[in-house]
This record gives structure tokens, sequence and C-alpha cells, in this order.
């Protein structure tokens, strides 16, 4: 049986990662992250088609996940040369181009199956999101098949909703009331 991530401590990670720009390489882990919320997503694979549609538009609307202190990791079960690689392609390229934060590699696949997501047969990991709060628990899980992409506005309104401070009915917007307040 599977076992329940949402509204427990979100698994600790570290892994190997390279910068947006595709010039650096570092490690990030969960404890770099403390004290803001994450947007933690997996993604099956570089040079493919759905992928960089996730990515850039993460990327395009980074600013809107930084005024609400929030960040964002992509990570995949690629290296971090495939990363650079594709970061370091132009967008018209089937590239990503230069984005607003940085790529992971899961290249043991421990992240992946840690957070439910990898597909053992294929050796990937399926389209997986997790919103983790600033004191580390995981609050919001969405896994999705991987020929369909995610929806930026969903994880905005999904952020958003968790910050709020309260019960959210179904279709809450920014600006709705709550129905109960923490």
């Amino acid at each position: 049986m599977a076992e329940r991530l949402v509204g427990k401590p979100a698994p600790e990670f570290t892994m190997e990662t390279v910068t947006g720009d595709g010039t650096d390489f570092s490690k990030a882990s969960l404890t770099d992250y403390r004290g803001k919320w994450l947007v933690f997503f997996f993604y099956p694979l570089d040079f493919t088609f759905v992928c960089p549609t996730e990515i850039t538009a993460l990327s395009d609307a980074s600013e809107q996940f930084k005024a609400l202190d929030a960040e964002i990791l992509g990570v995949s079960t690629d290296s971090i040369h495939s990363h650079k690689a594709w970061i370091n392609t132009p967008r018209d390229s089937n590239g990503l181009g230069r984005i607003n934060f940085p790529l992971a590699s899961d290249i043991t696949r421990s992240v992946a199956k840690d957070y439910g997501v990898y597909i053992e047969e294929e050796g990937v990991a399926l389209r997986g999101l997790f919103i983790i709060n600033p004191e580390g628990e995981l609050k919001y899980q969405v896994v999705n098949h991987n020929d369909i992409g995610r929806s930026v506005e969903e994880t905005l309104r999904v952020l958003q909703a968790l910050q709020s401070g309260g019960l959210c009915a179904m279709n809450w917007k920014p600006g709705d009331k709550n129905l109960v307040t923490n």
C-alpha cells in the first residue's frame, strides 16, 4: 500500500543541481528551503516535448511565485550535464534557454522513489508536483500521467489557498473568503 505524504514532513533530499543560467553546478537540499514555500516538481526527461512547456511556463511565472515567498526546484532522473546542455539550448531548438530556478539531478532515483513518483520499468519519474511549507511539511501533491502537462495557474491558486490561513471551498480564488479561518 502506498504511504501518504501530505500532512507529513517532506522526505529529505540532497541532489546536485545546475543553475537556471546553465553556468554553475551546486547542491540543493530540503533544508536549504526552510523558511520559504517550495514548489518541488518532477518531470520525466530532458529534451522531450511536454517537459519544456512546463518548465518554461513555471520559469516565466517565477516572479509571481517569488512574490508569494516561494522557490521552485525542478528535478528529473537525468544528469546535471544533460540539464546544463538543455538549458544552454535555445527554446526554439527544443531547449529551455535560461530559466529562473535550478534543475536537480536525481540520477540515483532515490528522491523520486521517496516521493512516490518513480516508474521502475521506465527509469523515469511521473509528473509529480509538491508544495512544501516553510516548516518542511508537505501540504499538497498532484501526480499526472507523463502525457499531460500541469497548470501554472492552478499551482499558484493552490499555493495562495494554502497561505490563506483557512479552509478554502471548491474553486476558491485569491480574494474569496475562507469558510473558516484557522
